[in-house]
């Protein structure tokens, strides 16, 4: 909501160029004081996919036309501090076994805590596996595979990157990887498999194949997707990698925690809009993607179906320019938008407003931290996500999983322990798209 429209709305060292030629490497900035580099490493000692070469010239491409410089290596001599201190993220592509001796992991270990990056590609988890400072980094340990065939890939999280231009079910061919462990309770899952749809998975049913986490001061993505020559022209695979890359280098940002128990309140379906209600004018539209965008206003999209009291709330949003909405909570039932406005709390989506009243805010009640809101910030076109987390009269907020605001309601007349959530749709000029809303209900504690 702006200040001048009061009403509710909804809406090294080493060879580093390809192959095995040898070469200086370039130092980070070279090609720019603010262009990223990315090291490809490909060192096998055990099974070699002859898809690497594939795999090297597609980050090469996608650093082209992405914004970041690629350099690509075979030697472990690369992995010293002040090589690995020139680039913003180093790509495992399905290397394999034991490719780097003690004093490397040091460096490497050191590098990732100091903040870089490390992108996982299939057979990443096929490697060190007597180091356990990489199983954590990738996440999982390689069990076993059956042949290549066709599969059903489920996407779980659809702000992250690396797949929120995918579909919900994403059908392609590969060598699916089952894991040693699961993940899930340690890393955040992008995306699983749906054992139903191919032959000779054995995960029982929950088989991540693609997740991202900060670890030790890092920021780590992995895809067990790679295995063929051919999925490195797949145009959405190849979307599904820049993205990981990107988010490994920093150059978008995304909530990479954990993230289990929460159920859909809108999941993308229209069945899932049932319990959901429009207050005041203006509505939203349902895409095939299952996007939801406003349209119009001022009026506000409410979920009917019961009231909240201890909770976190989670949802995804995008705006495409300087466009306003928010995220409402703690308001008693009401087909007027005044009512959220009078007794609730608006978490306010908005670009250039004033501090308490732009992106972050509790809206005209307490600004964000405004320098880490804009360092977890992901630009006008891209998706970012909120976890709004009520508990008592105590509201948090984290934006792509930093936590940007802490508020406590001390208004006699409003209370946050019950109430419903709505998104707003602010006006014709102010279209927002949200996707997954979901909530994860809370043991009630005192303030």
């Amino acid at each position: 909501m702006r200040t001048s429209i009061r009403m509710l709305t909804v809406g090294a060292a080493a060879a580093l160029l390809l192959g095995c030629v040898s070469g200086p490497a370039a130092s980070k900035g070279a090609d720019g004081p603010d262009r990223s580099r990315v090291l490809v490493f490909s060192k096998t000692a055990g099974f070699r996919h002859d898809s690497i070469p594939e795999g090297i010239a597609a980050v090469r491409e996608l650093g082209a036309t992405g914004g970041f410089a690629v350099d690509a290596t075979e030697d472990a001599g690369a992995f010293t501090a002040h090589n690995l201190a020139r680039y913003d993220a180093v790509v495992f592509l399905s290397t394999t076994g034991d490719v780097l001796d003690t004093t490397q992991q040091a460096a490497f270990e050191r590098y990732i805590k100091r903040g870089g990056g490390y992108v996982g590609i299939h057979a990443a988890a096929d490697t060190e596996y007597d180091w356990a400072f990489y199983g954590g980094l990738a996440g999982a340990y390689f069990q076993s595979h059956p042949a290549i065939q066709p599969a059903t890939v489920t996407v779980e999280d659809r702000s992250h990157p690396a797949t929120s231009e995918l579909p919900r079910s994403w059908e392609r061919t590969d060598e699916w990887y089952n894991y040693r462990s699961n993940p899930r309770d340690r890393a955040h899952v992008l995306a699983s498999l749906d054992e139903s749809s191919y032959t000779g998975g054995t995960m029982s049913g929950d088989h991540p194949i693609a997740w991202c986490q900060e670890y030790r001061g890092g920021r780590a993505f992995y895809t067990g997707g790679g295995h063929t020559k051919e999925s490195y022209a797949e145009p959405a695979f190849r979307q599904h990698l820049l993205g990981g890359i990107r988010y490994a280098i920093g150059a978008a940002q995304a909530d990479c925690r954990p993230e289990n128990g929460y159920r859909p309140l809108f999941d993308g379906t229209a069945e899932s809009l049932s319990a959901w209600k429009q207050a005041g004018p203006g509505s939203f539209s349902l895409s095939d993607d299952g996007t939801l965008t406003s349209h119009g206003g001022l009026g506000m999209l409410w979920y009917a179906g019961s009231e909240f009291g201890s909770y976190s709330l989670k949802l995804d949003w995008r705006v495409a320019g300087d466009d306003n909405s928010g995220v409402f909570v703690g308001f008693p039932e009401s087909d007027d938008p005044w009512s959220a406005v009078d007794n609730g709390y608006e978490v306010q989506i908005d670009a250039t407003d004033a501090p308490d009243r732009t992106t972050g805010a509790v809206y005209s009640f307490q600004s964000a931290d405004l320098k880490k809101r804009d360092r977890a910030l992901n630009p006008p076109g891209e998706w970012n996500t909120y976890e709004i987390r009520v508990e008592g009269e105590h509201l948090r907020v984290w934006l792509n999983g930093v936590k940007i605001n802490d508020f406590t309601n001390t208004d006699p007349v409003r209370s946050l322990r019950d109430g419903h959530i709505g998104l707003q749709n602010h006006g014709a000029d102010d279209q927002v798209s949200f996707r997954d809303v979901r909530i994860k209900e809370l043991p009630t504690k005192g303030d």
